[in-house]
């Protein structure tokens, strides 16, 4: 009878070392969530501020080594001591303001003196939004004969025999949507103003101005998704399950965003599978800017969408990997670093589209190519489970996508823009919680959707929404379109 092999405790031990150095990793990036700062812009400990300059020179491919790093660096305008500092004086407060003036007479007698001036000082006020009610009197009139009787016709509103008007509707949804103010806490505003407002009527009139917006958000949606680039990505909602008592069910909010154009779609779906985006984006051809997310992988062959990925996740990940590589990860991020000093400058430069296509070309090329290359062979000196050996695989396996932005002055070097649009979403998550069905996450999306675009417009939101509601109950429905808020004229 032949003994059992023996275990190779060699092996064991070395598996264990690495599990050991896997959860230590694991362990330090739980710390870092919880009790870190949240930021991502890399600054070497060692060097002085980046120059902003395009004239960024890059070591030939074959030199590229860990030892061998190239910075960028800047002078800063600092202000000359020699000269006391002048305090720029008060705020001048926005003449747009309503003046409310108040004359102030000198308490000693003024007879016989002549008026040489008045000195004019300037208090910022404030009182609190006022509830008021606009009461319509129709006069009726009996015609001659007895034949009949005349009044006056009511003006259209927003929702039919509803009391809320246009003004007290935008309202609701700004303090939700933009301010962040749960429905139960604007009731208990309203009641100590002295109104009692239900929480159900609250809702309804939420869901009454979405119903109404319908088509405009439609009209959004159709235009995002005419544009030949977009940035996509995804942010869980709870949902309360009506099949589930007490329990959420985690759905998702899709995003679309038309950097170019400066607009936004959000659609809500129950779940984060690829068949949410396969369906919206059907008939998209173009640019299509997304994370690495496995469910984006379907358009990786479709001859009609160019998919590009997120330098920003790569570096991200870098940043995530400076505990356990500092020499690799910190190279990466230098020269990821120098790649956005280029976007900044560029930008600062006021560079258009073809402009900013040949900087790329002859500054950020010879980088990426070089950085490409590097990553590659330090990635079989690494260990694949580690922390940059995670990093480096992440960005080797995408680099030709991560590379494509280089190629059209109109694409962007991250998916940062479409980030930007999903931060409202996240604060709404921390002020109401949850969503109270499906159908109440859809509405939701609508109104994120277009206070969004408002925002990325500089429109101020309640002045739109307010007279949208005004105007969209009469507005033609094949020219619903001029009601958007970049299309929006005061």
């Amino acid at each position: 009878m032949q003994s059992a092999t023996p275990p190779d405790y060699k092996t064991l031990y070395e598996q264990s070392q690495l599990r050991i150095v896997v959860l230590e990793q694991q362990l330090q990036q739980l710390q870092k969530m919880i009790f870190g700062a949240r930021h991502e812009r890399f600054v070497p400990p060692h060097s002085n501020d980046l120059q902003l300059s395009l004239d960024i020179q890059t070591d030939p491919v074959g030199n590229r080594t860990i030892t061998n790093t190239q910075k960028i660096s800047y002078t800063r305008n600092t202000v000359s001591t020699d000269k006391p500092v002048q305090h720029p004086g008060r705020m001048k407060l926005p003449e747009t303001l309503r003046r409310e003036e108040i004359i102030i007479e000198p308490k000693e007698d003024i007879t016989g003196c002549k008026k040489m001036g008045e000195e004019i000082t300037e208090v910022l006020e404030y009182q609190p939004g006022e509830l008021y009610v606009k009461q319509y009197r129709r006069i009726k009139y009996a015609k001659p004969g007895n034949t009949g009787v005349l009044i006056g016709e009511l003006p259209c509103r927003p929702i039919e025999k509803a009391m809320a008007g246009e003004g007290l509707l935008a309202q609701v949804v700004i303090d939700k949507y933009v301010d962040h103010l749960p429905l139960h806490r604007q009731m208990q505003r309203f009641e100590r103003s002295g109104v009692k407002l239900a929480y159900s009527t609250l809702t309804d009139m939420v869901s009454g101005t979405c119903d109404l917006i319908t088509p405009l958000f439609e009209a959004l949606k159709a235009e995002v998704l005419q544009s030949q680039y977009l940035h996509v990505d995804e942010t869980p909602m709870k949902v309360l399950d009506k099949d589930k008592k007490g329990q959420t069910h985690r759905g998702y909010y899709w995003v679309y965003h038309n950097s170019l154009n400066k607009i936004v779609f959000f659609d809500y779906q129950e779940g984060r599978g690829r068949e949410g985006p396969l369906g919206i984006l059907e008939n998209f051809t173009g640019y299509l800017q997304t994370d690495g997310y496995a469910a984006y992988d379907v358009f990786y062959n479709q001859k009609n969408i160019t998919l590009i990925h997120c330098m920003a996740h790569a570096r991200r990940m870098f940043n995530e990997a400076l505990d356990n590589d500092s020499a690799r990860a910190a190279y990466a991020l230098e020269e990821i670093q120098k790649l956005y000093t280029i976007e900044r400058v560029s930008k600062e430069s006021n560079l258009n589209f073809e402009e900013l296509k040949v900087v790329r070309c002859a500054k950020a090329a010879p980088i990426l190519k070089a950085l490409g290359l590097w990553m590659q062979q330090q990635y079989v000196q690494v260990l694949p489970k580690s922390a940059i050996g995670k990093a480096l695989a992440y960005s080797i396996e995408r680099w030709d996508k991560l590379s494509i932005y280089i190629t059209d002055g109109r694409l962007k070097i991250d998916n940062n823009p479409v980030e930007n649009s999903i931060r409202p979403v996240a604060l709404g998550r921390k002020n109401y919680l949850f969503a109270g069905s499906h159908e109440a996450a859809k509405r939701s999306g609508m109104l994120y959707s277009l206070l969004g675009t408002c925002k990325m417009h500089n429109i101020e939101p309640y002045s739109w929404l307010k007279e949208v509601l005004q105007t969209i109950p009469q507005h033609p429905v094949n020219r619903v379109k001029q009601l958007l808020p970049h299309h929006y004229k005061k």
